[in-house]
């Protein structure tokens, strides 16, 4: 099994010269990607510099996918319970 990590990113916008990317910090989870994002920014005393989260897309995929099933085992399951009517002549669709 590959080890999933996380990237914070720094970039440097220098105008019309271009941006300048580097790695700042690598995480284990996004959680600690984003604590290491919050603590850079409240660092920064920099208006051209930026961070973001970057990651893999199989890593970005299970995050997203654990979070779904996560809340579908958590919240009750939406059940019809009655037949709708049909008002009108016309077919909604």
């Amino acid at each position: 099994m590959t080890k999933k990590i996380w990237l914070v990113i720094e970039k440097q916008s220098y105008g019309t010269s271009g941006d300048n990317f580097a790695i700042s910090k690598i995480a284990d989870t996004v959680e600690q990607a984003t604590t290491f994002k919050i603590h850079l920014e409240a660092l920064n005393d920099r208006e051209n510099r930026t961070y973001f989260i970057a990651s893999d897309i199989d890593t970005v995929m299970n995050r997203v996918i654990s979070l779904h099933n996560k809340k579908v085992e958590e919240e009750k399951p939406l059940v019809l319970k009655d037949e709708v009517e049909t008002t009108s002549s016309e077919s909604v669709f």
